[in-house]
């Protein structure tokens, strides 16, 4: 699944302009910079599919990425690159914008299975991020907390990061209850990730 070549499909500003839903969409989401355009390489094994940049506020759209089509049969997994919350380096219209964008997209794409939050392992669970589990939550969105950076952090710090993550996410019951760990510079939990989102494309009627 993600072996294939993989390639940018579409750079949607509003809702107006969503793709045609050709098969299950995950989406990834995150605070600025926390490394999605990064992970989204390395989770494809191509290191220029999502543009990366060191600039919070960087994404500016829902980016949608596909196999092209083959012989006319549809993609049978699409990958959404959200715009980061909390802090960009954008004027606060154009913030707004996309925070509305994002609310509007996961609550009425009904091809969405699911959404990775990326939390930095440096810094772990931050209140902006509380406030986004909580929004998809009261949507009814199945989320699973995806760890980046993980490769700057001790093991042991890791574990007990890992341990208290879940602790938050006990009580929330759109939280998928398992944690995974990445470095996109390392590869890290790469195979677990692709294993977690084939399941879940496996298990979308």
């Amino acid at each position: 699944m993600f072996a294939r070549p993989w390639g940018f499909w579409r750079g949607t500003p509003n809702m107006a302009h969503l793709p045609p839903i050709t098969g299950v969409e995950i989406a990834f989401a995150g605070r600025s910079n926390v490394g999605k355009s990064s992970l989204i390489n390395a989770l494809v094994g191509q290191n220029s599919l999502a543009r990366t940049s060191n600039t919070p506020g960087r994404t500016q759209e829902l980016n949608f990425f596909h196999v092209p089509p083959v012989d006319g049969e549809p993609t049978d997994l699409v990958i959404v690159d959200m715009p980061g919350y909390g802090f960009a380096a954008a004027p606060e219209a154009k913030v707004r914008e996309w925070q509305k964008l994002i609310r509007d997209y996961l609550r009425g794409r009904q091809s969405l299975a699911r959404v990775y939050v990326l939390v930095d392992a440096r810094h772990g669970i931050k209140p902006v991020d509380t406030e986004v589990f909580d929004e998809l939550g009261q949507s009814g969105i199945s989320y699973q907390v995806v760890l980046t950076k993980a490769d700057q952090i001790t093991d042991a710090a890791l574990t007990k990061l890992i341990a208290t993550t879940l602790d938050q996410l006990k009580k929330r019951a759109a939280a998928f209850p398992e944690i995974i760990a990445t470095s996109s510079r390392k590869g890290q939990g790469m195979p677990e990730l692709r294993s977690a989102i084939a399941r879940v494309v496996a298990e979308r009627p």
